[in-house]
């Protein structure tokens, strides 16, 4: 496993991978979600690539960036167990020079939800991705489908900028109560770990509601957000039942559609969902 810090290195390295290569972006602090990715890239090209970098841009002025977990040594023990072929690490320097003044931005998707409570947050996502991608070079990207916003505005803006990539979107990966894995999990003290299971339960009972034949998305949200209320740790941010690909809220569901939500748990927000196909 090659790991690379400097853009130069990176080309460098990527010019001797002749074949279709997958790229894993992560921030680091890897979990078993994380591996679950790196594995299907690994199904399915030739070389498997993995950034890791915790990207400034998308942190709010009073979010998590200075606490976000980092851990790169067991981060690159894992990557190497897995059988990743390259590793870059680029600094915030790296990957914002000094005068750096562009962007990439998604419009309308970029708006609701997760974009509604964070702004700015999905300026600086696409951003790093371009970045990214213009960098690695890759045939495939995988990302999660926990974050599932992001999954949809990344795919928007692979085909918006005819980006020769396919965006794959793998499923979420849980713990054994039904907690979507994530790197803030940490945050979280033991009552707050176990209050967080409210997630799963809410999705799931929105889904068992939608598979006895509620198509009415307001009853829906009402299912989620009653479930989450009904624990006294948990502090909703949001609850939605939108339209897969545009992210806008449903009155009728009628296709693929997205349940999603934001809830915190002292100072931890999390965030989940399901897809209703």
């Amino acid at each position: 496993m090659l790991i690379v810090t400097r853009l130069d290195e990176l080309r460098s390295a990527r010019s001797l991978l002749d074949g279709k290569l997958g790229l894993v972006p992560t921030m680091g602090y890897l979990h078993e979600g994380h591996i679950s990715l790196v594995r299907r890239a690994k199904a399915e090209c030739d070389y498997v690539a993995v950034s890791i970098f915790v990207n400034p841009t998308q942190f709010g002025p009073n979010e998590d960036l200075a606490k976000y977990p980092r851990d790169l040594d067991r981060d690159l023990h894992l990557l190497e167990d897995a059988g990743v072929d390259l590793v870059w690490t680029p600094t915030p320097e790296v990957m914002y020079p000094s005068g750096f003044q562009t962007w990439v931005e998604v419009e309308e998707m970029t708006r609701p939800l997760e974009g509604a409570q964070r702004p700015g947050h999905f300026r600086g996502v696409t951003t790093v991705v371009t970045k990214l991608f213009n960098a690695v070079q890759p045939t495939k990207a995988y990302f999660g489908q926990k974050d599932a916003q992001q999954a949809a505005v990344i795919r928007r803006m692979t085909e918006d900028l005819n980006f020769p990539i396919e965006i794959v979107v793998c499923p979420i990966v849980r713990e054994p109560d039904g907690l979507a894995m994530s790197s803030r999990n940490i945050y979280l003290d033991a009552h707050q770990r176990k209050a967080a299971t409210v997630l799963y339960r809410s999705l799931s009972a929105a889904k068992e509601e939608y598979e006895k034949g509620e198509r009415d998305a307001e009853k829906l949200r009402r299912k989620m957000k009653e479930v989450i209320a009904s624990e006294p740790l948990a502090q909703m941010q949001y609850v939605s039942c939108a339209d897969y690909d545009t992210l806008q809220e449903l009155e009728k569901v009628t296709g693929k559609t997205l349940l999603s939500m934001a809830v915190f748990f002292g100072k931890t927000r999390l965030i989940d969902n399901f897809v209703l196909e």
